[in-house]
Order: C-alpha cells, then sequence, then structure tokens
C-alpha cells in the first residue's frame, strides 16, 4: 500500500515537472509534424481560385526544408469543394473527424465558409485565415471564436469605391451588378454606406445574377439601357470578364470599378482582353509583381527568389500567387507565436493577438496588421488601382 502510494507520488512529481509529459496530446500535432486541413476550388465557378492553395503548399515547401516550425513540418492537406457549400461541408467534416487535422488554413469562398462555420465553431477548430472578406466574418467574434479571416472585409472596400463615386464622379449615374450571396451583398453594403442617402438618387440600377448562371450578358445589356456612366461590379473573376468583354462589345464607357476578387490580371482581365480592360478600377492591398517600381523592394526580391525556387509553375501577374504567398507566411507568423504550445486553444489565442508590428514584405507601406480579441479584422485598409493596359497603377490618394 506504501510502495503504490508512493509510486504514485512520483509519477505525479514527474508530471508536474515534464510539460512535454503533462501537457495532453493535441490532435494534428506530433513531435514533427502539424496537420493542416484546407477546402479549396480547384474545380467549378471558381477554380481561378485554386491556386491559392498550390501557391501556399509551395510556400511550406521552403518552411518545411529550413526545419518546419519548431522542428514540425506542415502537411497541408487541401481538398476540393469545387466552390459548392454542401461539398465544403463534407470535404470539411472529413479533414476534421477523418485526416483528424489540427486546424483548418485558408478555407476559401464567402458562400462555402458560411456553410462551415457553425459546425467548425461547435467543433472548436481554428479557421484560421479564412478565405473570404466578407463582414459576417469580423462582426460576431463572440459568437463565432474559432472563424478569423485575414483580408479587408469586402464592406469596407465598397465603401473606399463609394468614396471615390462621391469625389470623382458626385453627379454620376450608377449600374450596380453583384454576384447574389454575401460577397456580392456586402460590397453592395459598403457602397450604400459611403453613399448614404444619395444611394437610391446616384443608383439608377441594381441587378444580380447566380454563381451558376452560364451568362451575364443580358444583366449588362439592361445596366446599359439605365443610361449610367458608372458601373460597380461585384463579382468573382469568371464574371468580370464576362462583364468587361460585354461592356466592350457594347462600346458602352462607364467608370468600371470592379471588386478585388474579380479584377485578376490573371486570368480575368487577360481572358476579356487588357486592352478592353484600359481604366478598369480596383483594390489591393499587396505589391504588384509585374510593376518595376518594387523591382529593388527587399519583400518582393524575397518573393521572386521564392517563386523562382519552389514555385517555378507561377505566372507573377496572377495575383493568386502573391496573395497565397503572402497568407501563408501569415500563417507561419500566428505558428511561431504559438510557440511549443500548438494546442488549438494557444493557436486560437495568438492569431488573436498579433501586435500592430506585424510585417508582412508583400503588403503594400501604410497598410496596418493587427487582431484582438474583439477586432478580428487583421488588415485594416487598401489602396485603389486603375489598369493601364499592362498593370494596375496606384491611384494617389
Amino acid at each position: 500500500m506504501l510502495k503504490s502510494l508512493l509510486a504514485g507520488t512520483a509519477l505525479s512529481l514527474a508530471l508536474s515537472m515534464s510539460p512535454a509529459l503533462a501537457q495532453k496530446a493535441t490532435v494534428g500535432v506530433t513531435a514533427t509534424e502539424i496537420k493542416v486541413g484546407q477546402s479549396a476550388p480547384f474545380s467549378g465557378p471558381a477554380s481561378a481560385y485554386g491556386q491559392i492553395s498550390t501557391a501556399e503548399s509551395d510556400y511550406f515547401k521552403m518552411i518545411n526544408e529550413q526545419g518546419g516550425i519548431n522542428g514540425r513540418k506542415i502537411n497541408l492537406i487541401a481538398l476540393d469543394d469545387g466552390y459548392s457549400p454542401p461539398k465544403t461541408m463534407e470535404v470539411v467534416r472529413r479533414l476534421i473527424e477523418e485526416e483528424h487535422v489540427a486546424i483548418l488554413f485558408q478555407t476559401i469562398g464567402t458562400a462555402p465558409n458560411v456553410a462551415i462555420r457553425t459546425y467548425t465553431n461547435q467543433k472548436k477548430v481554428p479557421d484560421i485565415w479564412l478565405g473570404s472578406g466578407a463582414s459576417i466574418f469580423v462582426e460576431n467574434p463572440k459568437k463565432y471564436p474559432w472563424s478569423i479571416p485575414f483580408q479587408p472585409s469586402y464592406r469596407l472596400e465598397g465603401q473606399m469605391y463609394g468614396k471615390y463615386i462621391l469625389d470623382k464622379k458626385p453627379n454620376s449615374k450608377v449600374a450596380v451588378l453583384y454576384q447574389n450571396d454575401d460577397l456580392g451583398r456586402d460590397y453592395v453594403k459598403g457602397l450604400k454606406d459611403a453613399l448614404g442617402d444619395k444611394y437610391n438618387k446616384m443608383v439608377v440600377k441594381s441587378l444580380s445574377y447566380e454563381v451558376t448562371d452560364p451568362t451575364i450578358d443580358s444583366q449588362i445589356v439592361e445596366l446599359q439601357a439605365s443610361g449610367a456612366d458608372v458601373l460597380f461590379d461585384a463579382s468573382t473573376p469568371k464574371f468580370a470578364a464576362m462583364s468587361i468583354r460585354k461592356v466592350a462589345d457594347l462600346n458602352w464607357h462607364p467608370v468600371h470599378i470592379i471588386d478585388s476578387n474579380g479584377a485578376l490580371v490573371k486570368p480575368a482581365l487577360t481572358s476579356a482582353g487588357l486592352d478592353k480592360s484600359v481604366g478598369v478600377i480596383t483594390a489591393q492591398y499587396l505589391k504588384d509583381p509585374t510593376d518595376p517600381g518594387w523591382a529593388d523592394d527587399a519583400g518582393m526580391k524575397e518573393f521572386q527568389a521564392w517563386r523562382a525556387k519552389y514555385a517555378p509553375e507561377s505566372d507573377p501577374a496572377n495575383p493568386v500567387w502573391a496573395y497565397g504567398y503572402t497568407m501563408a507566411q501569415a500563417l507561419v507568423v500566428v505558428l511561431k507565436q504559438a510557440g511549443n504550445d500548438l494546442s488549438r486553444e494557444n493557436i486560437m489565442r495568438a492569431a488573436t493577438h498579433l501586435p500592430n508590428t506585424t510585417k508582412l514584405p508583400m503588403v503594400l507601406p501604410g497598410i496596418e496588421i493587427s487582431t484582438s480579441p474583439s477586432d478580428f479584422r487583421p488588415m485594416k485598409s487598401m489602396r485603389l488601382v486603375q489598369f493601364d493596359g499592362k498593370m494596375f497603377r496606384l491611384i494617389p490618394d
């Protein structure tokens, strides 16, 4: 009896003196690996975003070759959801319940993330830097404490465009085209915020489309017929390209504002025709790898060196590569900040306590990055840019 008691006391003392033994095992984390899950649209109407996941995987290859995070390699398990919310739910269940990932990272798309948010929060699985700027993901951190985005909210971006219209075209007639989901509606809310009581007077026509629609030609024809001289276009790349082409075919020349999701040089503007895309206005928060003005920038040099060695298939004109690279960097910042405690709780704690000194090399100067438990929006602003036929140029503040 005494020997058993002494043995039990000795074991308790040993556990209390050894944090590694005392800490309970964390799902998806071993001494050599951390499993990270991701749903991504490698197929479907938003397949252009699939290369984001490829860029992130290529960045983690570099990190793993350098020794990983405190000796742990990042094992990214990315599964195709076709940008279909029901499929996203199926994929995320598999990642959590079968693959046993420690966290989710950059689950891409607004509607897909709306579909999984309740489930992932019930499971208390961190969804770090989810791939959407919809304002609903930053509005209620207490209700959904396990889901945190990274990019500026679409509503904030919509407000920027509205302020630009008021400043540059205060007497304009505005036509609105938006994707009929939380992404599109968020941009319209931002536009309404900025225009205020002038919205109903300035917006002469507003039409939506479904992500499953084969074409938006009829909407563009109807919007042109409204007499608008500004086209506010809240789209994804496939539909942004359709919009640019149809506007050109109609010989319509509005000030064409396209949200940052849709106005990708590749594939959207290239598909539509660079000559037809001249004048398109959008917003950015990352440096443009095709802009020679950044050639001697230290952050750009790091990015180009990574591309050459780890992502030779990448196209610098396609911003999904710079975006994926930056999001992967941002996850590494979180994992390093979490230290050796890679419990789900501590990883989430690190993600929600980014200091305002956080720097990411490809982010445009002047854009602050920080988070807190009451502020789930890491990136606070963007810059307006306009396409000149070759690249987007910053519009002076």
